[in-house]
């Protein structure tokens, strides 16, 4: 077919700038590796079995990924190890292990903003420039000021629900939608922050606080992370993709995975080839913008390697795969007496932004936030409070849940990464997928500020517990054992020089003028521990503002 552009990938930042290019009047075709999920029949969370069911994995809906060095363990840090109630503390292993699900990346129509918990944050202003502040990481080549209008243009889409006090992140605009109320949890939670100096307030969410264009609001199941199965989460199949399908201007082809990218002699980016149904395809493109995440990315990037880019696409500067970052966590739940049903409501309604700043945590870079997770971690039926938080077997285990369900509390911490020479992704030597493709293969080590990182969100949680009057944590884990990321960052980062970035500030190829990187490939800093998919999505839209203009 006859394309202005071809967008690799749907999720958040492929799915934004398919409505934007769209909405302009571009024919754009949209090229999805994974299937189209259908919420009514994929996520089935009024039958009797659903907290057995997580999101689910129908066929090609996730990639097969390789791990590489993922760093070694110091005994010394062993409070970072995760247990529980129920499995205790094991025996260390003398490395990070990839965790159950590792890199948790969604294929689909609507990609991982499927699964996500639906956290609709802004960057710190201040995170934009941590190495012109702090001589450490990467600046990024636009500013806050740069990305404000197009934060607003997403959070009017999408519906975002928000507090009336923006703190540290001015806005032009207020949100639109008022905030959700907070959940039990997230209620004791706050008034133990205030208590200590570290304020919540209600979280910036892509859920609907009201009915908005023509979806349903919120009530308040607390499965966002299995799959929405009424559409009032933000997720980019409801609301971009949706949007730019009734422009008419829009082809999408799920299960269309691109195999390589063909650059020409003049140094342009000639055409796409993709496998569809068993046949592969040669689309030609005159604009080319890749949205497959921050792995799938630099694996087709370096994948696509010829005689006219020997060391893979884009990567004139070497920097295609480098300054991997992912996002650093920590939970730890504990036991309330008397506090009741804090299974019900939205999962991470509540945050605190006190030590979010890049200066914010003594002795570590980056900054840090947190919040009330018990939803988020899947505290929302007796299986897990059974599995997980109680020991024991038959009529004792039984009493004792009937006693305590509904009273876990969870803090949440996130943290930022800084990029580090030996955290990238390369191409596995030995083993490719159903298309001859090359494995990508994750290397991620948490640096000296990581885990001074980790231990600060890790006491403060801890402490954070203490003061809401629980009793000991009865389950505690993150980033420092397993590697378990759903967020990831920075392997053809922006920058103003094409000798250290693969993009410049809007995300365009230094070495290709046609192609464009519209995902969290392009981040040069992971920024506080936000979320990333509204930054994401903000990038896609001033992206494509430029390439139509």
């Amino acid at each position: 077919m006859r394309a202005d552009a071809v967008i690799v990938g749907s999720g958040a930042g492929g799915a934004a700038s398919a409505w934007a290019l769209t909405r302009a009047g571009l024919r754009v075709l949209v090229l999805e590796a994974g299937p189209r999920f259908v919420p009514a029949r994929d996520y089935p969370l009024d039958t009797p079995d659903w907290e057995r069911r997580p999101f689910p994995r129908p066929s090609g809906s996730r990639a097969r990924i390789r791990y590489g060095d993922l760093g070694t363990l110091d005994p010394g840090d062993a409070t970072l190890q995760r247990w529980n109630a129920v499995e205790r503390r094991g025996r260390l292993p003398a490395r990070r292990l990839p965790g159950r699900s590792g890199y948790a990346h969604v294929l689909g129509v609507g990609g991982s903003t499927l699964h996500y918990v639906g956290e609709a944050h802004r960057l710190h202003p201040e995170s934009f420039t941590l190495a012109r502040d702090h001589g450490t990481g990467a600046d990024w080549p636009l500013s806050y000021a740069d990305l404000e209008p197009f934060y607003a243009e997403a959070e009017a889409l999408i519906g975002v629900a928000g507090p009336e006090e923006p703190g540290a992140r001015w806005r032009s605009a207020p949100y639109p939608q008022p905030a959700h109320p907070l959940s039990p949890a997230a209620q004791r939670l706050a008034l133990a922050g205030e208590d200590i100096g570290l304020p919540f307030t209600a979280n910036a969410r892509a859920a609907l606080s009201q009915a908005w264009d023509d979806r349903p609001a919120c009530n308040y199941c607390g499965q966002c992370a299995r799959g929405c199965p009424i559409g009032d989460k933000g997720s980019a199949d409801v609301t971009f993709l949706r949007h730019a399908e009734a422009t008419g201007h829009l082809t999408l082809i799920p299960e269309a995975r691109v195999t390589r990218i063909e650059a020409g002699r003049d140094g342009h980016i000639a055409a796409v080839h993709y496998r569809n149904a068993g046949t592969i395809h040669r689309q030609e493109t005159p604009i080319l913008i890749l949205a497959a995440g921050a792995v799938q990315t630099p694996r087709l990037l370096l994948a696509s390697r010829d005689a006219h880019t020997p060391d893979g696409v884009a990567n004139g500067s070497g920097e295609v795969g480098r300054n991997f970052m992912e996002t650093l966590s920590w939970h730890s739940t504990a036991l309330l007496p008397g506090l009741a049903n804090t299974h019900m409501g939205l999962p991470a309604d509540a945050v605190c932004w006190s030590e979010n700043a890049p200066a914010a945590v003594p002795g570590a870079v980056g900054g840090c936030r947190y919040t009330s997770a018990v939803q988020e971690v899947g505290l929302t039926g007796p299986a897990a409070y059974a599995t997980r938080l109680l020991p024991g077997h038959g009529t004792a285990l039984k009493a004792r849940l009937r006693e305590v369900f509904g009273s876990a509390i969870t803090v949440g911490a996130t943290g930022a990464v800084l990029p580090d020479a030996r955290s990238r992704i390369t191409l596995s030597n030995e083993e490719t997928d159903t298309d001859g493709l090359p494995l990508p293969v994750i290397h991620s080590v948490l640096t000296d500020n990581s885990l001074a990182l980790l231990h600060h969100m890790a006491h403060t949680a801890r402490r954070l517990l203490r003061e809401t009057g629980a009793g000991e944590p009865v389950e505690e884990y993150g980033s420092w054992d397993r590697f378990t990321a759903t967020h990831v960052f920075g392997t053809a980062r922006m920058g103003a020089d094409s000798a250290t970035s693969v993009a410049d500030a809007w995300g365009r190829s230094f070495d290709h003028a046609n192609l464009w990187i519209a995902d969290a490939s392009v981040f040069p800093g992971t920024g506080g521990g936000e979320a990333p998919s509204l930054t994401i999505q903000a990038l896609a839209l001033r992206q494509a503002a430029r390439i139509v203009g």
